[in-house]
């Protein structure tokens, strides 16, 4: 309740507030003048989340992904020293999606702490120093995206065209954990990649099998026990 810490700290919620009946611009003008500031901090927070176009269109005719920018805009627009954010790409399209991780990534460089809520395990792993994983109300887990896979271990993932493998034939082989049937492919699990791969080059076409190392998703799966069973 201290309003000078309220002024350095910006917020963007799921379930955001707007002035509704007022224009994008004219919404944020308005809460530059509740913060104090110029009005022109109101073009600037748009053109950071590339709303320019939207600026003299009233709030409650912009769709749900414009609405979610304006919301990250109004949580940027006193340039608050800290920053939270609840799943702001949620309702965004790929490439919306993208600028705003560009317009996060130029906040970061600024010095700007964000707090950052994200089920986008993807999003996470490209835009975070540090990634706290949450499972059951508690904290499983916090450190950079890169120890939290080392350190899990998690699998890296070959698929083989399934016509060309059977499962029982790949877990034959040293060094595959699993063997499940995905759609087309035969999805292989193995720690030792290189090494399966080696032993698949005389069971099929070494061109038809597409390599996937682990990620941040496959760290998470492992934390949180949500994974696939063992087919051994």
């Amino acid at each position: 309740r201290d309003t000078a810490l309220l002024a350095r700290i910006g917020v963007q919620t799921q379930a955001s507030a707007f002035f509704a009946r007022l224009t994008a611009g004219e919404h944020l003008r308005t809460v530059a003048a509740l913060y104090g500031r110029d009005p022109a901090a109101a073009t600037t927070a748009l053109e950071r989340v590339s709303l320019t176009g939207k600026e003299n269109a009233r709030v409650d005719h912009l769709s749900g992904g414009q609405r979610q920018r304006l919301a990250v805009a109004t949580a940027l627009l006193h340039e608050p020293e800290l920053i939270f954010l609840d799943e702001p790409t949620a309702a965004l399209d790929p490439e919306a999606r993208r600028e705003l991780w560009d317009v996060l990534r130029s906040l970061r460089a600024e010095g700007r702490t964000i707090i950052y809520t994200t089920h986008y395990l993807e999003e996470a792993e490209e835009l975070c120093d540090r990634v706290a994983i949450i499972a059951g109300g508690r904290v499983v887990a916090l450190d950079t995206p890169r120890n939290l896979i080392r350190s899990l271990a998690a699998p890296a993932r070959l698929l083989v065209p399934a016509a060309g493998l059977s499962a029982e034939t790949a877990l034959a082989l040293e060094g595959v954990d699993r063997a499940t049937v995905q759609g087309g492919d035969l999805v292989l699990e193995t720690t030792v990649p290189n090494r399966v791969l080696t032993a698949l080059g005389d069971l099929v076409d070494i061109d038809t099998v597409t390599v996937r190392t682990p990620t941040l998703e496959d760290a998470y799966l492992t934390l949180t026990g949500t994974g696939s069973e063992h087919h051994r």
